[in-house]
């Protein structure tokens, strides 16, 4: 998989990897105070933000974007056809014996 991802790529999963270890490895127990400011909890959310919005430029810009990958809401319409097999009818003759 990494060998199909360009260098900014694998630049912005690092960042974002890293930055999420980072936030799990100073989040403190319920009713503790965060041991970090909360300008930079903002930064951090901010990080965050401008990573996915480039993966998505980037993705956009790439030659097969995975459209049909995204997620779905369950309400959302399902654009797919769905066809029963029932409705297949066999294209082989019948041969004699």
């Amino acid at each position: 998989m990494t060998d199909d991802l360009s260098l900014e790529q694998r630049i912005l999963i690092m960042m974002r990897k890293t930055l999420a270890n980072v936030v799990k490895d100073t989040t403190p127990p319920a009713g503790m105070r965060h041991p970090l400011k909360d300008s930079t909890i903002k930064d951090i959310r901010d990080c965050f933000a401008l990573i996915s919005a480039r993966e998505r430029s980037l993705q956009q810009l790439s030659e097969n974007p995975p459209a049909k990958m995204r997620p779905r809401f369950a309400d959302e319409p399902h654009t797919d056809k769905i066809v029963p097999f029932r409705s297949i009818k066999k294209s082989r003759p019948k041969s004699k014996r």
